[in-house]
């Protein structure tokens, strides 16, 4: 993965993929570096998908902060706090899906909040819809550019022949 996204990246945006992180993180490039550094967890080939999106998604004001400026609250998070997670995570979950039908990778869907308050596991319907309906959306309109880049590469390294709109999306294939 972290050479296909060299492939990709590392020349015109000086960032590299790295895997083996305890928990994923995006470092731009500062004091004593001049590479960006997109830490993906352990070596979990979703995570590196995802976190990949998330870089795709990202502008160049993003880019420009730690963890592309987002705030991160843990496992437990209040149905505020999930819905807003929710909110800028469909977009990235959204791509992820892409990418990993490139590779003929199973998407998982992930509410990411195992340990909500009271125990009970959140309702991911309407969560389930928003990537659903984004998916459909950029498979209409084309992918964003870097995305758009990063998918066609994972096709050539995973050959895959599959072009965005041969893709189909259902919320059925997120349950």
């Amino acid at each position: 993965m972290e050479q296909v996204f060299a492939r990709c990246f590392a020349a015109e945006f000086r960032t590299r993929l790295c895997g083996g992180a305890r928990e994923p993180l995006y470092q731009p490039a500062g004091e004593g570096s001049q590479v960006h550094l997109l830490w993906y967890r352990e070596d979990y080939f979703a995570s590196a998908l995802h976190e990949v999106a998330h870089w795709c998604i990202a502008g160049e004001q993003r880019r420009q902060q730690l963890d592309f400026g987002y705030w991160y609250a843990p496992d437990g998070r209040s149905p505020e706090q999930q819905g807003a997670f929710e909110a800028v995570e469909y977009k990235p979950q959204a791509l992820e899906w892409f990418f990993s039908l490139a590779c003929g990778y199973r998407f998982r869907l992930s509410a990411d909040n195992l340990g909500m308050p009271g125990g009970e596991m959140p309702d991911a319907s309407e969560f389930r819809g928003r990537v659903c309906e984004q998916a459909r959306y950029w498979q209409r309109s084309g992918l964003p550019a870097r995305a758009g880049v990063f998918y066609r590469e994972l096709c050539r390294e995973f050959a895959n022949e599959v072009g965005v709109n041969d893709l189909h999306f259902s919320e059925e294939q997120l349950l």
